[in-house]
């Protein structure tokens, strides 16, 4: 028996066509799970989230997966509706999918949940500021309700990625900017992009089976990029 797939697991993946949406869906798939890949962001409808859960059905794996592109603004200009619409697309989803999916997790005692973080939040970045606030925000979430639901068999983690290939922040054209590619070799050990199906196997792992000691965890992938 292979621990690590996903066999008979029902997997909701949230706004399922950006950032790693299209690499999860189709890894998760592989390992034999039954995703059910909804594309909408969640910021404009705070009802949408309970509603992606009951339509759901039964929910063994939720991935908590929020994308939008990082604005880039000086902090003594960022405006009070850019602060708000980042948080609204990144952060306050997931209060609102966790409690959704809580009551049938805790009475199976048993579940996963896994948010598709940003090392944004684990290292300063410039012009980056209502971005990285938002991904901290996640991260800090995580980690108290981690501790909250180990007891009931219910494991919360993290993924803190940068340096990942994925359509919302390292599309074709960003990739080929020679600007680009020297700031990789530059500030990435490893020296090039983790590829989609590199993270998306290691999030597989962390909704499987034998993934069952971590405790609101914060795992950084970014090719050396957050640990260095």
């Amino acid at each position: 028996m292979n621990l690590c797939r996903l066999d008979g697991k029902r997997v909701l993946v949230t706004q399922s066509q950006d950032f790693m949406g299209p690499a999860l869906t189709e890894v998760f798939s592989r390992l034999g799970a039954t995703v059910i890949a909804d594309p909408r962001p969640l910021a404009d409808d705070p009802g949408l989230p309970a509603a992606l859960v009951q339509a759901a059905g039964q929910v063994d794996v939720l991935v908590v997966h929020l994308a939008l592109p990082a604005p880039s603004t000086p902090a003594g200009e960022i405006s009070d509706a850019e602060w708000r619409q980042v948080f609204a697309h990144l952060v306050d989803p997931m209060p609102r999918l966790v409690a959704a999916v809580l009551p049938q997790m805790l009475a199976r005692r048993a579940g996963r949940i896994l948010l598709m973080g940003s090392a944004a939040a684990l290292r300063g970045q410039k012009r980056n500021a209502s971005y990285s606030a938002a991904r901290g925000a996640q991260l800090a979430y995580v980690q108290s309700v981690g501790l909250e639901l180990a007891p009931s068999n219910i494991q919360f983690n993290a993924i803190a990625q940068n340096f990942v290939d994925n359509p919302t922040y390292y599309g074709a054209e960003v990739q080929a900017n020679p600007r680009f590619q020297d700031r990789l070799k530059r500030e990435v050990p490893l020296g090039r992009l983790v590829t989609g199906e590199e993270d998306a196997l290691f999030a597989a792992y962390l909704c499987s089976d034998a993934a069952a000691c971590f405790v609101g965890q914060v795992f950084p992938v970014s090719g050396g990029w957050a640990t260095r």
